[in-house]
């Protein structure tokens, strides 16, 4: 191809300079600035409107104008005079850059097929514009055509085609690529094909190859035939960022550290980008330390005051360490605050449980002017969930309708469906979730997860199957989801199916909150040897894994092995946190060791420096209730650093109704509505320890009161699983279920059966014939008598029966099964929140200690 005056310095190392730097690569000084003044030259072609010169180096100095200002008109306009002058063979390389570079890849493609000699600039313009445009595919081919035409790539080809099989994650030809690089002998002459090799090996998530590539490359104190490396064929902090870049991006935060310290070892200044990624990986796993590390150094750098980035980086390390009050510090003294900057704020409140907080930064950011993005939301979204602030939540969700952020952002959807699940607002969370209906494991777990924490186990289950039926990979969040859910309800076999499937894919090996769950499964399935079995093949235990078989134990009343575990927990050099200490109290707390309770309550300041929380607080007052000690429990919790917590004065309820207490269930009750007006339970008690004493006219009022203040009490559901995983669910006053009147039947055969025999029922809080027993216990209509009574008429005579409950087990149910284990010769079992009853022969496991 003929080439006029100067074209080689347009066209050859000016050309590839800027073609590298384009691409992200930078050159090493000597060859930046030599190929500088080689392309001087071409600044002087811009005179060409003014008639100087009509030269094709004229022309092409004026096209790389074009394109490095995008300018795509003025462009077209000059394509238009060289075809005018009949230059185009001469100018079509400079014409195919400039329309790849302005994105106009389709009439770039068209000059290169009319290009009668088309070499290696031609070619490299045309892969150069498709990889730049992310069609690294197209790219390719463009390249695979070029050397079955026999043009030899260059450096800047080579480099480009590296960038699309990033763009595409096309390792195995990114991996050809670099064996003919290597065979060419060209790694040894430009640092800017090893930087490309790594980023192309770190995009494709092959970051071992990519530390092969930089390790193969030479460094700053590296030699070779006996001399020292020549600087611009070093490794430097382009292609150690890069590498660096890798790791953070990919998770693996230690590797990232671990290599920045490699690159200072070496005498490589880190640059602002290489600081952002190590910013990154401090966050990740807490590096506070070295955070502050690295922001000194930007400091005395002065990288701060004009690149928000870093800022922004800072503000989101310090919140993901914890380190809040210096996040917020950092955040105040930033010059300038994009939509970045606050939700790295407002997600690290949210993410450390300071809800509130994240709201008052999200109210901030509005009133300063700051637009939220999808983001934003969801950290406020997480905000509102973790304070159950439902109303808060449904006006975010206006607002996110709105802006139309939720029709194409899964993440945000999760988000939303999360909020509502964890505000009890399951109706409103499949809603959104049957609207949109992502095909996002995480998007599918959130509903998942909210069912299982309101104990609706068949939902869990039922969310399980749609996701196998549109082909959607469970994870292990999903796995522990269904292992609840298998709990629930007593889905022992299921249990171990998902036990099965978790071993077969590895997930054990690494993830300490599977095996919890796996334990806490069996547990609650009532298998304890399978769930001690679980923990002992655990490659690693922790205090979760312990608690969750100690809270087994405790549902058992296994006091001894409670107490052996939480020594053996403690022998492994684990000590018990709150958790483990609640199931502990419990256990004391339903067995009646109150001395026992007490000394280890006693002891989680005094020897563990553990702080008591509200449960642990209603353990004791539960064990002090129990026992009849109500004068102990009032004290206990007049001590106690606040008692806005509904649960305690249940509890103490509880208490007064078993011993008749009218007078501090009456201060328990005030102090419950105190907490929350709406608290369906209270009221049902105080109405119960009223009519208990007689006082029916007071009993009613506080009937009317509960109507008045529209309170609400949890539906009590019980559910009887049959061998074949049928569930069969029940609520309390339900009638209308299918089996409704064989199930009466099998009630009045019960009754009839008492009747005949008069058995007695050996318990001191039933003193009236067993005529009255019989209409009050079993015809209650409590979702478990109803339960049992299906599980009866389905069943053979002798089998073990199982029934699971979602809340605790009443005094009258409790009565009438003892007399059926009785009189049906059957052995009972049913599993409730937090304990597990064994009735046999008219005896329970629990001993009437209620």
């Amino acid at each position: 191809m003929c080439r006029g005056p100067g074209m080689d310095a347009c066209c050859g190392r000016s050309w590839i300079a800027e073609e590298l730097s384009d691409a992200g690569f930078v050159l090493p000084y000597d060859e930046a600035s030599q190929s500088t003044r080689k392309g001087s030259t071409c600044s002087a072609s811009l005179k060409l409107q003014a008639g100087i010169g009509d030269d094709c180096a004229s022309f092409v100095g004026s096209l790389k104008a074009c394109t490095r200002n995008k300018d795509l008109h003025r462009g077209t306009r000059l394509h238009e005079d060289i075809l005018r002058r009949g230059l185009l063979e001469k100018c079509s390389d400079a014409l195919v850059t400039m329309y790849a570079k302005c994105g106009e890849l389709g009439k770039a493609k068209v000059l290169l097929d009319t290009h009668k000699s088309r070499d290696v600039v031609t070619w490299t313009a045309i892969i150069s514009g498709y990889a730049q445009a992310g069609r690294g595919q197209n790219a390719l081919d463009f390249f695979e055509s070029m050397r079955h035409e026999g043009v030899l790539p260059n450096v800047v080809t080579y480099t480009c085609a590296l960038k699309a099989c990033a763009t595409i994650a096309a390792a195995e030809k990114g991996k050809e690529i670099h064996d003919e690089i290597v065979r060419r002998g060209l790694l040894q002459q430009s640092i800017t094909l090893g930087t490309a090799l790594v980023d192309m090996y770190v995009k494709c998530g092959a970051l071992s190859k990519a530390q092969d590539v930089l390790q193969s490359l030479p460094s700053r104190c590296g030699n070779t035939s006996g001399g020292l490396v020549e600087m611009h064929n070093t490794r430097d902090v382009i292609t150690w960022t890069a590498l660096i870049s890798g790791y953070a991006q990919q998770g693996q935060a230690q590797n990232a550290l671990d290599c920045y310290d490699c690159m200072q070892r070496e005498g490589i200044s880190p640059n602002a980008f290489t600081y952002a990624c190590i910013l990154k990986a401090c966050g990740a796993i807490g590096a506070v330390n070295k955070g502050k590390n690295v922001h000194n150094e930007i400091t005395r750098q002065g990288l701060l005051q004009n690149d928000i980035v870093l800022g922004t980086a800072l503000v989101d390390m310090y919140a993901k360490c914890g380190a809040l009050l210096k996040a917020q510090k950092v955040f105040e003294e930033l010059h300038f605050r994009t939509v970045v900057s606050w939700n790295a704020l407002i997600g690290g409140y949210a993410q450390e449980g300071q809800s509130d907080q994240a709201l008052s930064c999200f109210e901030r950011m509005q009133q300063e002017g700051g637009l939220p993005d999808a983001i934003t939301y969801a950290c406020v979204l997480k905000a509102c969930a973790t304070l159950g602030d439902l109303e808060r939540g449904k006006q975010i969700h206006d607002k996110i309708e709105s802006q139309g952020l939720l029709q194409n952002n899964g993440v945000l959807a999760t988000a939303l469906v999360d909020m509502y699940a964890k505000c009890g607002a399951l109706s409103a969370a499949q809603t959104v979730h049957n609207k949109l209906c992502f095909r996002e494991v995480g998007f599918w777990n959130a509903l998942a997860a909210g069912f299982a924490q309101e104990g609706q186990g068949e939902e869990v289950l039922d969310c399980f199957e749609r996701m196998q039926h549109e082909g959607i990979p469970p994870d292990a969040v999903t796995y522990a989801c269904i292992l609840k859910a298998c709990g629930i309800l007593g889905m022992i076999e299921k249990g171990l199916e998902i036990h099965d499937k978790i071993t077969r894919q590895g997930l054990l090996q690494n993830n300490l909150v599977l095996g919890a769950a796996l334990v806490d499964m069996y547990v609650k399935c009532g298998a304890l040897s399978k769930a001690q079995l679980v923990l002992e093949e655990l490659p690693s235990r922790t205090v979760v894994q312990w608690s969750a078989l100690i809270a087994g134990y405790a549902q058992e009343g296994q006091g001894k092995q409670v107490l052996t575990c939480f020594e053996r927990m403690q022998n492994e050099g684990i000590l018990p946190n709150v958790v483990t200490f609640t199931c502990v109290l419990n256990v004391c707390s339903h067995l009646g060791l109150v001395e026992e309770g007490h000394a280890i309550f006693m002891s989680m300041t005094t020897k563990y420096d553990v702080t008591p929380n509200l449960e642990c607080y209603t353990c004791m007052v539960d064990l002090f209730g129990r026992a009849g000690h109500l004068e102990k429990a009032v004290q206990l919790i007049q001590k106690m650093p606040s008692s806005d917590y509904s649960a305690i004065w249940l509890s103490l309820l509880g208490a007064c109704q078993k011993w008749g207490d009218v007078n501090v269930a009456r201060w328990a009750f005030e102090q419950a509505l105190h907490v929350d007006k709406s608290d369906g339970p209270a009221y049902v008690l105080m109405a119960n320890i009223y009519a208990a004493a007689g006082m029916l006219e007071y009993a009613k009022d506080i009937t009317t009161m509960s109507i008045k203040n529209k309170a609400w009490k949890k539906p009590g559901r019980s559910w009887w699983i049959n061998s074949n995983e049928d569930v069969y669910a029940f609520s309390n006053g339900d009638v209308e279920h299918a089996q409704g009147n064989s199930i009466i039947k099998k009630l009045e055969e019960i009754a009839h059966k008492m009747s005949d025999r008069y058995y007695s029922l050996g318990s001191p809080s039933v003193s009236r014939s067993i005529s009255n027993v019989v209409k009050d216990h079993l015809f209650c209509h409590h979702a478990e008598v109803q339960a049992l009574a299906c599980a009866l008429i389905n069943t053979p005579q002798g089998s073990i029966t199982r029934i699971v409950k979602n809340m605790r087990l009443c005094s009258d149910c409790h009565v009438a099964i003892s007399l059926i284990s009785k009189v049906e010769m059957r052995t009972i079992v049913v599993m409730e929140g937090n304990a597990r009853h064994w009735f046999q022969g008219g005896n329970c496991s629990c001993k009437e200690y209620l």
